[in-house]
């Protein structure tokens, strides 16, 4: 695993995002670990969190115009994660994030920050995606905008878990659905291996997470 995957796995554990334990999903199933992202509650937390994001736009090779934040999780995600581009590897890309509802005043439209012009390619960032119902519902308004080109999708953790409606994962479906790939910058398998080596305590859950993996795993 790489030294960064480590780091953040190490990062979220400490900033009570990642937890382990007996929880029982929204999905009705029973998980040994849960993550929460709104846990990250400091300038420090997502300055640093940004920085992760960047670590793997840039180690997949993601080649974008402007980073995109779903509302609401996604703004301050997209706006840390430019900053670190910019300030850290000379990357300096446009950030923008949509409206819940449309604003009809002032400036008005759906989107703040950069505005979207034709060819431009954007990579979506996110906190984790689940069964892939925000980006479905985000990208008809990208298309709206503009005749812009989605690159990826950047994660924090791929849980790796096959959706309730079938055996493949929500970053299986969209890739098969739309032709977009997903990165995260942990998978639940690195998190299985940071308990078997120690770099976090929990150890005891160990065979639990492996169980859960093998049940619902995709």
């Amino acid at each position: 695993m790489q030294e960064y995957k480590k780091e953040f796995i190490e990062f979220m554990v400490e900033s009570g995002v990642l937890c382990f334990g007996d929880f029982t999903l929204k999905s009705g199933r029973r998980a040994p670990y849960f993550v929460n992202t709104g846990k990250y509650r400091t300038g420090k937390q997502i300055a640093k969190l940004g920085e992760y994001y960047a670590a793997a736009y840039l180690e997949h090779g993601v080649n974008a115009d402007v980073l995109f934040g779903p509302a609401y999780k996604g703004i301050p995600l997209s706006v840390a994660t430019s900053i670190a581009l910019a300030d850290r590897h000379g990357v300096d890309l446009g950030f923008c994030f949509d409206r819940k509802e449309a604003k009809d005043h002032g400036e008005g439209g759906t989107f703040v920050g950069t505005q979207l012009k034709d060819g431009d390619k954007i990579a979506i960032v996110e906190d984790v995606m689940t069964s892939g119902k925000a980006l479905r519902e985000v990208l008809p308004k990208l298309k709206g905008a503009a005749d812009v080109k989605v690159e990826a999708v950047i994660l924090s953790v791929d849980r790796m878990e096959k959706s309730l409606s079938g055996g493949k994962s929500a970053v299986q479906d969209i890739y098969d659905e739309f032709g977009i790939k997903a990165y995260a910058i942990v998978t639940i398998k690195d998190v299985i291996e940071a308990l078997e080596t120690g770099a976090v305590a929990g150890k005891e859950y160990l065979q639990a997470m492996k169980d859960y993996l093998a049940e619902y795993g995709a």
